[in-house]
């Protein structure tokens, strides 16, 4: 089977094709790391990527966000 025709099956099948490959790689994480320590994993994964979201799209929102806990202009 040459390149062409795996690229354009992946193409034409993309999602299902990714869904098959996360769903192994879910599949062996639970079972060499175990269950609760692969949903700790996905959850710190989920707060780690809304983080990263949330400075991409407004840089000043840690100084905002302290100047709600803290008094304004403490922390510069």
């Amino acid at each position: 089977m040459n390149k062409d025709k795996i690229y354009s099956f992946y193409k034409s099948h993309k999602g299902e094709v990714n869904g098959a490959i996360i769903g192994f790689l879910v599949a062996v994480s639970i079972l060499i790391i175990g269950f609760i320590k692969f949903i700790f994993i996905v959850i710190c994964m989920a707060v780690g990527y809304y983080i990263g979201k949330v400075f991409s799209v407004d840089r000043d929102y840690l100084k905002k966000f302290l100047d709600k806990i803290f008094p304004p202009g403490t922390l510069r």
